[in-house]
């Protein structure tokens, strides 16, 4: 009796693969949605970067949710660690000289890279959450090189705040004075020049400093708690 009941139920599952995949095209081109995009993203949006035309304005409401995940999460984490200290027998180790002078030294060219990055994000590979990410790494540096250096947490929440209303408010405007949220209503200028792919830019570079405040932040709690401080 098992063996039949196994026989039937691979032998149904097999049928509905077998149907499944009797209607999938092989050899054939499936580029219809991309070849559109390859062909209609400069005239239209500016960017020569296509995947940033994606990004941030074919599917730009998908990513204003993405970085809200990413402010719930830094919020979650800092509630987590408000107020725990490391244990009293925990010791931190002093850092090196070398790499006190290293961090005081890179912090300004890595977040020189970092807003290079989400600043040419429509012209090159690269945007707001990578440009971010490297800023927040600079900052990890100093904490790591610096034994007293504490981030400015009131700070970071003024730039990350500021940065989330203006991605807010780009949507808003190409809502209000175009037909869909974060539509592009501004000159789109000569594409493959900074000062091009009208809002894109502006909302690249909103996403660098939203994500880079909100990593910078995380990572600032998590040494501090490791550390045994307040």
């Amino acid at each position: 009796m098992k063996k039949l009941l196994a026989t039937f139920l691979l032998g149904f599952i097999g049928f509905y693969l077998y149907t499944a995949f009797a209607g999938v095209p092989f050899g054939e081109s499936k580029m219809k949605v991309g070849k559109d995009y390859l062909e209609t993203t400069v005239p239209k949006t500016g960017a020569v970067n296509t995947v940033t035309s994606i990004v941030v304005n074919y599917r730009g409401f998908d990513t204003l949710g993405e970085v809200t995940v990413l402010f719930l999460a830094a919020t979650g984490l800092g509630a987590i660690l408000f107020g725990m200290k490391g244990k009293p027998e925990d010791k931190h180790r002093e850092p090196s000289s070398i790499l006190t002078t290293g961090a005081k030294a890179l912090f300004p060219i890595i977040v020189l890279l970092g807003a290079y990055i989400f600043i040419h994000g429509h012209l090159t590979p690269g945007g707001g959450f990578q440009g971010g990410t490297i800023i927040a790494t600079g900052v990890l540096m100093l904490i790591l090189g610096i034994k007293k250096f504490h981030a400015n947490h009131a700070l970071l929440s003024i730039m990350e705040s500021l940065a989330g209303i203006t991605f807010v408010v780009a949507g808003i405007l190409g809502l209000a004075f175009g037909k869909t949220f974060l539509e592009n209503i501004l000159p789109l200028g000569t594409p493959g020049q900074v000062f091009s792919a009208g809002v894109i830019p502006i909302i690249y570079v909103a996403v660098g400093f939203k994500v880079g405040a909100e990593l910078a932040g995380v990572l600032d709690t998590m040494m501090s708690t490791t550390r045994g401080e307040e």
